[in-house]
């Protein structure tokens, strides 16, 4: 489960980090059997490639994308419009439950968008958050290959062919043989699910989790995960190669530090991708938000 609340940190916002993390060795599996048909290769490896290539999403080298950001939740219905500079993401609401802002509401997003340009010291606070999140997914995700035993789905049922001519269809489960490392890769043991892989291009078509039984991070005093909960993520080409979320969807139920049960149920989604000519300072991607009129419905 936080496996895929870690990619959703990381993949949602689509803020560019650095390359520094050496990225899995892809494996080179053999081409994709005919229709419904798995292929012959070992589950395994296709899940090592598909890992080297969600890093590589979460990094996303040399491409920066403009799009809206839909995201449903305890706050409301609230749309931003969202731009991945140079230094990190930068997003401006322009649409809430489903209406316009109202002045003072678009005043108080301007506000918070010029104090960002007047004091790069909290535009940094902003980014600090989101490169943690990066780094949890991509360490998470170096773990997958091991934490999980993968088998092929029976009948290989394949998602709308819009998605992907083929697919390969895979189910996961904890590894009983594996060991978490640290605290927050404790959360891969109660996690089981599916996945939906591109046979070509061996992206992550789409991602399902079900916490399966609870999970406790330093004996339950840190956190708790109840069991019952669920996660999905779907991607797609944004164009030129460049792999997106489009929805993220969570609902699950979390005990933190023995005190708080919060039951988080959020759908996000991401649409309208336009692929910029290159990195831009987030100075500049805060004045293009600034100067694009707001929708009107």
């Amino acid at each position: 489960m936080l496996l895929l609340l870690a990619l959703a940190t990381a993949l949602v916002p689509g803020a560019p980090t650095s390359a520094s993390e050496r990225p899995l060795a892809p494996a080179n599996a053999p081409p994709a059997a005919p229709s419904n048909q798995p292929p012959i290769a070992l589950p395994r490896t296709w899940i090592i490639d598909v890992a080297a290539n969600e890093i590589r999403a979460i990094n996303h080298p040399n491409s920066y994308l403009r799009y809206r950001m839909r995201t449903v939740d305890r706050k409301g219905d609230q749309v931003r419009d969202t731009i991945e500079s140079s230094d990190g993401f930068v997003a401006r609401l322009i649409l809430k439950d489903g209406r316009p802002l109202t002045p003072d509401e678009d005043r108080a997003e301007r506000d918070r968008l010029s104090d960002m340009l007047a004091s790069p010291s909290e535009y940094k606070k902003h980014i600090e958050h989101d490169q943690s999140g990066k780094k949890m997914a991509i360490d998470l995700i170096r773990l997958m290959p091991d934490a999980m035993l993968y088998t092929y789905t029976p009948g290989q049922p394949q998602l709308a062919p819009a998605r992907s001519a083929h697919q390969v269809v895979i189910d996961y489960t904890p590894n009983p043989n594996w060991s978490p490392p640290d605290i927050t890769s404790q959360a891969l043991t109660g996690l089981r699910g599916r996945m939906w892989i591109d046979a070509k291009s061996h992206q992550m078509l789409r991602m399902e989790g079900t916490v399966f039984q609870g999970v406790n991070f330093g004996y339950g005093m840190l956190a708790h995960i109840y069991p019952g909960g669920t996660v999905s993520l779907d991607q797609a080409d944004a164009g030129n190669g460049r792999w997106i979320y489009t929805r993220f969807v969570e609902r699950v139920r979390i005990r933190a530090l023995m005190l708080k049960t919060i039951n988080e149920d959020a759908t996000i989604e991401a649409s309208g991708f336009q692929t910029l000519p290159g990195p831009i300072p987030y100075q500049e991607a805060i004045r293009r938000l600034l100067g694009t009129p707001l929708p009107t419905v």
